[in-house]
């Protein structure tokens, strides 16, 4: 497995490189309007379009690759993705930069498109789980590293520039790989979200609600701790802490999960988001809102993948690889209009309306959650799936998982 590992070390360096270069942007943009004196819908509606986008590339894509392949494709996004980059420093204008990030949303569906496709086609039954794990570490970790770039920002073109150049040289390991492109994709049947919700209420609703609170913090929670009065470099320091605590909570709430009824693993991260977001919320202190943003990070990320693992549990092993696809469109949708409710949150409540949105959610999933319990028998310990922390990337990303390699047995 470590060989099969060490074979895709260049795909690995891409995907750490680029969310080091492209990850700090939605901060260093919300930054950027919060110093122009822009209201939190009108950065909500610029976080929107970036999700947005990343739903439209999902969905046409694909389509590309297969007409030109996996390569052509992968520098053609990227290259957009760098010329965009670029192009914010010239000209400030919410509209402009929310077409920007539109752009960029599709692009960045464009790169894990073509990324998770390698990694799916050099996993094996054996190695699935180690290479998906290594995806993940190298996703997160770039994604964290790269905020502290935000200290690069002295008001000039200085952050665009480094940003453009991790970006482009994202490309260096993947155009020199040695490893053969995978077969063009073929389109697939997928589960309708009706009978998916029929299926697994639980799982799809909570699904939806993973992506409206991770839209909300990916698009909002810069600003959120600046108009808690964070210095610039406190404020990268936040949203690496979040995105750290959601690495590390995964493992942890999933090993539990696996041994007892997961609904109550699900409930029990419901009421936690509830409670950590109230604390958020209502107390000002830095160092509680460090301690409770990393508590917040760790439960939110893992919601996700338990909501995967619940409606996984309920589906056919032929029908879990098309629902994973439903549920990372369902989850982007929801990261769509995420910061868009967050935002008017904010600019009804002030800072803190963000994290009593949050408490919203979390409650109202709670309730919904202890309902579904209510109505239905749990699933005998036995007859559940193995956890397994997952992507929220495109529908490419589905493949990865170990459980579709038993779903291609099965077909």
């Amino acid at each position: 497995m470590i060989d099969r590992v060490f074979a895709i070390r260049g795909l690995l360096l891409a995907v750490f490189v680029l969310m080091a270069g492209n990850g700090f942007m939605p901060t260093l943009l919300a930054m950027r309007m919060e110093g122009a004196g822009a209201s939190a819908p009108v950065v909500g509606f610029m976080a929107s379009a970036y999700f947005f986008g990343l739903v439209v590339g999902s969905l046409t894509l694909t389509g590309v690759v297969r007409q030109v392949g996996h390569i052509r494709t992968f520098a053609t996004v990227v290259t957009v993705l760098s010329s965009s980059t670029l192009f914010y420093s010239l000209y400030q204008n919410a509209f402009l930069w929310s077409l920007l990030r539109l752009t960029d949303g599709m692009c960045v569906a464009g790169v894990f498109i073509c990324l998770e496709s390698w990694l799916n086609h050099r996993a094996d039954a054996q190695s699935r789980g180690t290479i998906l794990a290594a995806y993940m570490i190298a996703l997160y970790s770039g994604q964290a590293v790269g905020q502290f770039l935000l200290g690069l920002d002295t008001g000039v073109m200085l952050p665009f520039v480094v940003s453009s150049i991790l970006v482009s040289l994202s490309t260096v390991p993947v155009l020199l790989t040695k490893i053969d492109s995978p077969p063009l994709p073929d389109d697939g049947e997928h589960l309708s979200l009706r009978a998916l919700y029929r299926t697994s209420p639980l799982g799809t609703a909570g699904t939806a609600l993973t992506g409206v609170m991770m839209g909300a913090f990916y698009g909002l929670g810069a600003l959120y701790a600046r108009r808690q009065g964070f210095a610039l470099s406190d404020v990268a320091l936040f949203v690496s802490v979040v995105i750290a605590g959601g690495v590390a909570l995964q493992w942890p709430l999933g090993h539990l999960s696996d041994r007892m009824d997961r609904r109550l693993v699900i409930v029990l991260v419901l009421a936690s988001i509830g409670v950590t977001s109230l604390v958020l919320a209502l107390l000002t202190d830095h160092l509680v809102i460090f301690g409770m943003g990393a508590l917040f990070g760790g439960f939110v990320f893992s919601l996700y993948p338990l909501c995967v693992a619940h409606a996984n549990d309920r589906l056919t092993a032929s029908e879990q690889l098309s629902a994973s696809s439903v549920l990372i469109l369902l989850y982007s949708g929801g990261a769509a209009g995420g910061p868009l409710l967050g935002s008017a949150a904010m600019a009804a409540f002030g800072a803190r309306g963000l994290f009593l949105f949050m408490a919203a959610l979390g409650l109202g999933g709670l309730g919904f959650a202890m309902w579904r319990m209510y109505r239905t028998d749990a699933v005998a310990e036995e007859d559940q799936q193995p956890y397994q922390i997952l992507p929220r990337t495109t529908p490419a990303a589905a493949a990865l998982e170990p459980a579709s390699q038993s779903s291609d047995d099965a077909l």
